[in-house]
């Protein structure tokens, strides 16, 4: 197993931790990963994307130019990356952050209302945990026991009272997506 995928969106939306949570969850699980961030230099509000590579064997490269799954939480990532998804790849969208939907049809696409579902709860700062579980739902490269695991050793044990709610964030993620025909 080897999955190659890009998070993409705004700065301030947890995407860089999202990258974060997959790596350190592959590498409790046992497998080999690669992290590899990119942002302006504005930080929030400017755009920022990670390149995460989870591989059962060792990972020549962390540079890509294609990806077989990509999460895209807003426009401009979308029309930057939806080109360089291989056939056949996953499509993980926000619909909150989309204007204009993905037009590929040789790839599977999937829309997960992360945003509204945060709103209603006030869970703003697990919204990148929503979104976590969409992805685990549609491409399980790493288990929720695995992401737990991840938080619980790279959380300051003061964070740690947010666990369990990073966990139903996680889950709820995984109910909410739904395939885009």
């Amino acid at each position: 197993m080897k999955r190659e995928i890009i998070i993409a969106g705004f700065g301030g939306q947890g995407v860089l931790s999202m990258g974060k949570m997959v790596a350190y969850s592959g590498m409790v699980e046992g497998k080999e990963v690669s992290w590899m961030p990119s942002y302006g230099p504005e930080q929030r509000g400017g755009t920022a994307n990670v390149t995460v590579i989870v591989s059962d064997e060792r990972i020549s490269s962390p540079v890509l130019s294609r990806f077989d799954t990509a999460v895209i939480l807003n426009q401009p990532s979308l029309e930057k990356f939806e080109s360089r998804i291989v056939p056949g790849g996953i499509l993980l969208y926000d619909s909150y952050g989309i204007i204009e939907p993905p037009t590929r049809r040789d790839i599977s696409v999937f829309r997960i209302d992360a945003m509204d579902a945060a709103n209603e709860r006030n869970w703003g700062k697990a919204y990148n945990m929503i979104v976590l579980g969409g992805l685990l739902r549609v491409c399980p490269v790493v288990t929720i026991p695995g992401v737990m695991e991840a938080l619980r050793k790279k959380l300051p044990q003061r964070h740690h009272n947010l666990i369990p709610m990073n966990e139903q964030a996680l889950r709820l993620g995984m109910d909410l997506v739904v395939p885009v025909e």
